[in-house]
């Protein structure tokens, strides 16, 4: 009876009971101070909304802000038209966009900050594809509302309303603003000065300026945007927006946070883990955008405005960084939305005659390496999201992978190196100070060609795993074959990925942490051959045979862990930046480390995943400025925090399974779309009780250290009994392991 009172409490105070909403757990603070490389920025912005507005000051420690953006079309790709407010003579008035601030609030659903040099407090409220912002002055002092292009483009003042373009990586983003009150006088700058000798009218490629009488302490101007034109922008604004009431949109903004962040209920855990959770979960939130406007959407793919015959057309997304496990989120949490984001990579295709890695609202980014929306549409399709095309998306992937150059950074047809690839079975390397030959060859990225190899064989797989499903035999067989590719530079004298030229000779000599160059590209990418060795996510029972079995395969993973630098540290950083948040030689912060931990529960040491993953929540996910190690990149990052603290996680983006770390929490609750409810329990879970002693599936008493997807989405229920000493026992067993492709062969 005790404890179960104390599970009750635990789950009140976790805001089950109301004592706090999800939304209110959310610190959009949270990694604002860098590490290493690009700090995590507050969104203000619906659920995956098109219009996104982040602060304009880039940097947390600064007191200086720049102009307020109207909108962030692609994530971290820059933004699209300025506004400043500014107060004093129009004789004296200059086109200003920086001021000190201080007081400044960012919550997913309103932004708020003072202005100390212009003496004014500057909110903004955000809807879909429309806004409100709102600037009340503290002096008497006349009142402007600066307006410019971010890039290049025009803006058209006439009576109280706003409109024109901003071109946006070669694209054009349509705004249209209305004022609360008319201005009293319009201008532009020509130079320094604001030209007021047209009242009336104002159309110019200038920065434009609107003028209000000092009495009017509050000016207010809502906004639409689009990608369409200026008049559906209008359209865009008048179909969400219909007054300039802040407060109201505001209270809509939080109200949609609130559904969506609330389809995960979390009992038990610290404050501090339930704002690391929530925060995650919300940054799992901002990306992809649906960008159909009134039933269209432009498409960047052939520069065209299309019916979206009632499937709206997503974008902005990066695959690298969010197949692994920001997608298979998705799929649990949103199947229908994420049906018509694989249907709006079709429709990339279709447009293009490639399907894209990196979609944007501008088109495809086309960055990193490997082809992996194979593994989005094999996740999605294995879990049961339908609503696509999975037969003509085999046709672009299939067509996509054959064809197209796997090169890093680089999109065109397939290239001699590609040719050499699929003949012989790896990316050729070169060595150390030898030129490059092959013009496609990005000179800041290089050929990685381990990491290209270990990626198409993954891809690879995927497909064949499609092909299957579609009953196409002998492509199945063709491309299952081409998985096994990473064989080909397995160096069993050492234990790792080893680059090969192109006579199949070893690279000589190598440094297994400092070869490469910057960020290791020559032979891996942003990461060393350290994180490289476990890139083996769909065949993790063939790279334990690879090391000679179980115990030489956790003895290395014991390794990675505790394997020091080798040299100072500010050089090792030096040669990878991208490699933070380091235990040992693993890496916390890059994608290609978030499954590491998870494998000791292939080999039959369980609890070392278990211990492994708490720990680095701990470290490296906290609620601070500094809570985030790593680049997040819009929820790829967040995603890993998200699935872990939750206690399961999927290894293997394209089966259908999650295997176990260890709960956070002593209550996950999950409301799916089918009206069902999936529920973990651990009634013991705190810092100390990590290990797992006991678990239950369904009532059942269960050994395994996976559970099939289908439990989760069929509304199931396990219960695991956690304590402060390991049980070696549970999970150690060959038979419960999580599936892979070796074992199945």
């Amino acid at each position: 009876m005790k404890k179960m009172l104390c599970v009750a409490l635990a789950l009140a105070g976790a805001g089950v009971t109301g004592a706090k909403e999800p939304v209110d757990y959310v610190n959009t603070r949270i990694g604002n101070i860098s590490h290493m490389l690009v700090p995590v920025f507050p969104s203000i912005q619906r659920p995956n909304g098109m219009l996104r507005v982040t602060p304009p000051n880039e940097s947390f420690t600064t007191d200086r802000i720049g102009g307020f953006c109207l909108t962030v079309p692609s994530h971290r790709q820059g933004q699209a038209f300025q506004m400043m407010p500014c107060s004093g003579d129009a004789a004296g008035l200059r086109p200003s966009w920086s001021s000190r601030f201080d007081h400044a609030e960012a919550l997913p659903y309103r932004y708020s900050v003072f202005l100390d040099d212009q003496e004014a407090r500057v909110e903004l409220a955000p809807g879909r594809q429309a806004a409100i912002y709102s600037v009340t002055f503290e002096n008497d002092k006349p009142h402007f509302i600066l307006l410019k292009p971010k890039q290049k483009g025009s803006l058209k003042i006439e009576g109280a309303a706003v409109s024109g373009t901003d071109e946006y990586h070669g694209m054009k983003v349509y705004v249209h603003l209305e004022f609360e009150a008319a201005p009293t006088c319009v201008g532009a700058f020509e130079g320094e000065s604001a030209d007021f000798s047209r009242t009336a009218t104002r159309d110019s490629d200038k920065p434009v300026v609107a003028g209000f009488d000092p009495a009017v302490k509050t000016v207010r101007m809502r906004y639409g945007i689009s990608y369409i034109s200026a008049e559906q922008a209008k359209k865009n604004l008048e179909a969400e927006i219909g007054d300039f009431d802040l407060a109201r949109l505001e209270k809509g903004a939080r109200a949609e946070w609130n559904r969506v962040l609330g389809r995960i209920r979390v009992g038990g855990g610290t404050e501090d883990e339930r704002s690391v959770f929530y925060t995650a979960l919300y940054r799992c939130h901002e990306r992809m955008v649906n960008i159909s406007e009134d039933g269209r959407y432009f498409s960047a793919w052939d520069g065209k405005v299309h019916e979206d015959g009632g499937v709206p057309f997503w974008t902005d997304d990066w695959t690298w960084d969010t197949y692994r496990a920001m997608h298979p989120l998705t799929a649990l949490l949103h199947p229908a939305a994420e049906s018509e984001k694989l249907a709006s990579y079709i429709r990339m295709w279709e447009q293009s005659g490639w399907m894209p890695t990196f979609p944007t609202v501008f088109g495809d980014a086309h960055c990193m390496n490997g082809q992996h929306p194979v593994a989005l549409f094999l996740d999605a399709w294995r879990k049961g999201v339908r609503g696509f095309d999975v037969a003509k998306a085999y046709e672009g992937l299939r067509k996509t992978i054959r064809e197209e150059s796997m090169l890093p950074w680089y999109r065109g047809p397939a290239t001699e190196l590609d040719r050499f690839y699929w003949e012989k079975g790896y990316m050729p390397a070169l060595k150390p100070g030898e030129a490059e030959t092959v013009k496609e060859v990005s000179r800041g990225e290089r050929r990685q060609a381990v990491a290209v190899t270990l990626a198409a064989s993954y891809d690879n797989w995927c497909l064949a795993q499609l092909a299957k499903e579609l009953g196409k035999t002998e492509d199945h067989a063709f491309f299952l074959q081409k998985s096994y590719d990473y064989r080909n530079l397995w160096r069993k004298d050492t234990g790792f990925f080893h680059p090969k030229d192109k006579d199949g000779n070893w690279i000589e000599p190598f440094d297994y942490k400092y070869a490469g160059g910057q960020g290791a590209r020559d032979y891996y990418d942003e990461n060393n051959a350290w994180t490289y060795i476990w890139e083996v996510n769909h065949n993790v029972g063939d790279l334990i045979a690879l090391f000679g079995g179980r115990k030489a395969f956790t003895d290395k993973l014991d390794q990675l862990f505790v394997e020091g630098y080798g040299r100072p540290r500010w050089e090792f950083y030096n040669v990878l930046p991208d490699s933070s948040g380091n235990v040992g030689m693993f890496v916390m912060g890059n994608e290609p480390s978030f499954h590491i931990p998870y494998l000791y529960n292939f080999a039959g040491e369980p609890w070392k995943t278990q211990k492994r993953v708490r720990m680095l929540l701990e470290a490296w996910f906290r609620n601070d400025l500094m809570g985030i190690c790593g680049d997040e990149d819009g929820g790829g990052m967040s995603a890993f925090a998200v699935f872990s603290a939750m206690g399961f996680y999927p290894v293997t983006a394209g089966v259908p399974a999650y295997t176990f770390g260890s709960p956070v929490f002593s209550e996950v609750s999950i409301r799916l779309d089918n009206g069902k409810t999936f529920v973990l329990q651990a009634p013991h879970a705190d810092r100390e009780n990590k290990y797992i002693q006991s678990v239950k599936v369904n009532g059942r008493p269960w050994d395994k250290t996976w559970f099939a997807h289908d439990v989760l989405a069929n509304g199931g229920k396990i219960v695991m009994e956690l304590g402060d000493r390991p049980n070696k026992a549970w999970g150690a067993s060959a038979e419960a392991a999580p599936f892979s492709e070796g074992s199945a062969r």
